[in-house]
């Protein structure tokens, strides 16, 4: 229930900010803008024109600058990031987390770079180095080096008075990572065993010894299956000696999963995954001409099936008023089909070995529904025009005159 009211209570702050930027109430707009999430405002941001986007940025509070920048799409980031100094770019990115960091460094000028590694302490310098070691789209670029970590040969009671002088945990943190004395990984502790088991108890008598684990190298997308799979929160990633390198948390996960079925979607159409709806007209032009070049050839190729069968249609004028039923329902039965496709390969059930097995059935099912839908359309004809002539009988004799 509570989700429920969230969303129109959502609905309803965007639709009064929109409204105040109609009405030019700065001020009011401000007020609103202060009570969203950064994620609700950089939705906001990539929903307005680039006028008003500018305006909006310019009323939000400099202290969500880096939260902001990090859940913007690529294109509108760099939009904003261009219009920015370096010394608002540097105060934005100061007290960003090492992660979301290492997401947002390679938008930004070389200058501020250099400001944000020299301002970093040593640690944080090397974790940042470290993540950004490893190819992007990989387990090691997503994953988080905050980790905490106990040995296997303390008791519960230890971990616990130590978690307590620690203060805090980091976010998303269902677990402990457990590792001996050179840093290698042997489990995991789950926070429920920890508060739950006899405090005496050591932690090597409860660890998880089969706690999945995750090579840096590993695809994003093989990620994401596991964490769909095991329903994680969050795993460890393991390095080929077994050390210890860092954590992966499912809130990098669900970032994996949207950019990927944004990516199959808008390739679907022949877009960008970036695609700002609110693009300058020639670069967006720019983008989809090449697509709309190969949608020509093909209505060329269409048109020269058409031109084939000339003298029929001449012949039997009725034909031309059908000819847009069959475009009509062509386009429907490939938009379905690649609507099925990309889903597939979004959720990883297609592969490229099931291709041909793939268009066999698609052919089947083309010829079945095919099949139905003329004779539909056969006795619609019949019906409509009054005669059997074009259905059946005479198209025939006009093909063969």
């Amino acid at each position: 229930m509570k989700s429920e009211r969230s969303k129109p209570e959502k609905a309803g702050r965007l639709a009064a900010l929109r409204e105040a930027l109609d009405e030019g109430a700065v001020r009011s707009a401000q007020r609103l803008i202060a009570t969203l999430h950064p994620a609700e405002i950089a939705q906001l941001l990539e929903s307005l024109p680039p006028a008003r986007r500018e305006i909006v940025w310019e009323l939000t509070d400099p202290e969500l600058d880096g939260d902001v920048l990090i859940e913007l799409s690529d294109y509108v980031r760099d939009e904003l990031i261009s219009e920015m100094d370096a010394q608002e770019l540097a105060a934005a990115a100061e007290n960003m987390e090492v992660d979301d960091l290492a997401d947002l460094i390679d938008s930004l000028p070389e200058t501020v770079t250099q400001q944000l590694l020299h301002n970093m302490d040593q640690q944080d310098r090397e974790r940042l180095t470290r993540m950004l070691s490893w190819p992007e789209d990989t387990a090691g670029s997503l994953m988080n080096t905050d980790t905490v970590s106990v040995r296997a040969d303390v008791s519960l009671e230890v971990v616990q008075r130590y978690l307590r002088m620690r203060g805090e945990l980091p976010d998303k943190t269902d677990r402990l990572f457990v590792v001996d004395r050179v840093d290698r990984f042997m489990g995991t502790l789950t926070l429920s065993r920890l508060l739950t088991e006899d405090p005496d108890r050591l932690v090597g008598h409860s660890l998880d010894t089969e706690a999945p684990r995750i090579a840096p190298e590993t695809s994003a997308s093989e990620v994401a299956q596991l964490f769909k799979a095991r329903d994680l929160v969050s795993t460890a990633v393991v390095d080929e000696a077994g050390r210890l390198l860092g954590r992966i948390t499912i809130d990098d996960v669900v970032d994996v999963i949207t950019e990927e079925a944004a990516h199959e979607v808008m390739a679907g159409a022949g877009l960008r995954d970036e695609e700002d709806v609110f693009a300058a007209v020639v670069p967006s032009t720019r983008r989809r001409v090449i697509w709309l070049g190969i949608n020509l050839a093909t209505a060329f190729l269409a048109s020269f099936v058409v031109s084939a069968f000339e003298g029929t249609i001449e012949k039997v004028a009725a034909l031309a008023v059908l000819m847009p039923i069959v475009a009509s329902m062509g386009g429907i039965a490939g938009t379905q089909t690649v609507t099925l496709i990309i889903r597939g390969i979004a959720l990883g059930q297609v592969q490229w070995h099931d291709a041909r097995w793939l268009l066999l059935r698609e052919i089947g099912v083309g010829a079945i529904n095919g099949a139905l839908m003329a004779g539909v359309v056969g006795f619609a004809t019949a019906a409509w025009i009054g005669t059997w002539k074009i259905s059946v009988e005479r198209l025939f004799e006009y093909r063969d005159a």
